[in-house]
């Protein structure tokens, strides 16, 4: 049956005829993305908190903002380069990667949030957590990126919007528990206050079961996926065994790549700067709006901080909530969907500025969930289609730069910008709502291509 298939894919459209999986092997590739999304939400949502609280100088955040994104942009093309040169017969080729990376993320997570707790001065506590950060992200990235590229490897492009859109789905249910986390110790009896410079253990433990949760699921989907051996991933690509094990220039791949590589890339510029801000001011501007106050070590920011934990999950539910509708999206429909979605994340955004009621802002992180659904499902599922099976995983590594590029312009530009408004972190967030309707109104241009 399976040199049946094998034969037929070696004569026609190559990611067409990619064998139909079953729904539970798709969200078996998936499943680790869980543990994974896990590492970064807990990173992004406690990254503003945990530097404020060991003294970073609000002016200086975006300095610390700078480090993950740089790695990213860094670790992924490599990744994503190497994986797809490595065949080991009983782990595949992009889960050593997976494992690899899951595991030092596992380390690293436990080191993180105790920065300010090892009786370092504030600036050496601030230049531990800055390399702490820097390790985080890379390892966290070598993890993530597997996970795409299985899905343009495996899967065909019949079911890869549904394929991300589960991955979405996975990536935001783990950000739920991520963002919650230190709510629900709090409320039960963890402390969430600490003495000046110390990260509270509400927040600590919270890294700790975030750390157990990714490597329990790394481990589910190394033992329950088997990859394609190279022989099957050459036929049903339609590619010879060999060409992937050939050099290749990145100005060369880029100069190749799919028109809609690009049109995605602008799309993905104005989003990923709105997001960044968000994760470098949103407890600020909670704390400044909601709580009237600016001063990290008081009990009120850190109650910000929960707040902002919880908005934060009710933007992932809504995410959870939102790909699931998207799932079920014609393929001729994907841009109109893109395109609203961004527009009403945009919307939620902008309205962070004006509200002052704790209560109202769950509104405001629902339609920002309704954006983030929209840019874990659509950006991948337009590339992947317009690919072939040849130096895929290099490409996703090359396009994870229109993720990293735009987070670390966005950090260099709040070095200016975030004076130039008063130092308000209240329209920093207005100014990512901006930044959305600039994506949302680029989406058009995006030129849909399938790989034959």
């Amino acid at each position: 049956m399976l040199s049946e298939k094998i034969n037929q894919t070696s004569e026609e459209s190559p990611q067409r005829h990619l064998p139909n999986l079953p729904i539970s092997t798709i969200w078996l590739i998936s499943f680790g993305f869980l543990g994974v999304q896990m590492a970064f939400s807990l990173q992004s949502s406690n990254m503003g908190r945990i530097f404020q609280t060991i003294g970073a100088d609000p002016t200086n955040l975006g300095f610390f903002f700078i480090l993950p994104p740089l790695a990213g942009l860094v670790v992924q093309p490599i990744v994503g380069y190497l994986s797809d040169r490595t065949w080991m017969p009983r782990l595949g080729r992009r889960i050593p990667y997976l494992l690899v990376g899951a595991i030092v993320a596992v380390i690293v997570m436990c080191l993180l949030p105790n920065a300010g707790s090892f009786g370092f001065s504030s600036m050496v506590a601030l230049a531990f957590g800055a390399v702490t950060i820097l390790f985080m992200d890379v390892s966290s990235n070598v993890a993530m990126q597997p996970f795409k590229m299985m899905v343009g490897d495996m899967v065909n492009e019949e079911q890869k919007g549904f394929a991300y859109s589960i991955q979405s789905f996975l990536s935001n249910s783990g950000a739920v528990l991520a963002s919650i986390f230190p709510f629900l110790l709090t409320m039960i009896g963890v402390s969430n206050s600490a003495p000046k410079g110390v990260v509270p253990q509400s927040v600590v433990i919270s890294f700790y079961v975030g750390a157990a949760v990714l490597i329990i699921c790394s481990l589910f989907t190394v033992f329950k996926v088997k990859e394609y051996t190279p022989e099957e991933y050459a036929a049903y690509h339609g590619i010879s065994k060999e060409s992937n094990k050939e050099r290749v220039s990145v100005f060369g791949l880029l100069k190749d790549a799919p028109k809609v590589f690009w049109t995605v890339t602008l799309v993905q510029l104005f989003c990923w700067m709105g997001f960044q801000y968000l994760w470098t001011y949103g407890t600020g501007a909670i704390a400044a709006n909601v709580w009237n106050t600016s001063d990290p070590s008081s009990a009120a920011f850190q109650t910000a901080g929960n707040w902002f934990g919880i908005l934060s999950a009710i933007q992932s539910i809504a995410a959870v909530v939102w790909s699931l509708v998207l799932s079920r999206v014609p393929n001729d429909k994907h841009k109109l969907a893109y395109s609203i979605s961004l527009l009403l994340g945009g919307i939620g955004f902008g309205s962070v500025f004006f509200i002052h009621s704790q209560g109202a802002l769950v509104i405001s992180f629902i339609l920002i969930g309704i954006a983030w659904a929209a840019m874990m499902t659509f950006p991948f599922t337009m590339l992947t289609n317009a690919l072939s099976g040849k130096n895929m995983g290099t490409y996703l590594g090359l396009f994870n730069g229109s993720i990293c590029l735009p987070q670390i312009i966005a950090s260099c530009l709040s070095f200016v910008l975030f004076p130039v408004i008063g130092s308000s972190m209240p329209a920093m967030i207005l100014l990512s709502g901006i930044f959305l309707v600039a994506g949302a109104l680029c989406v058009p241009i995006i030129k849909e291509t399938y790989a034959r």
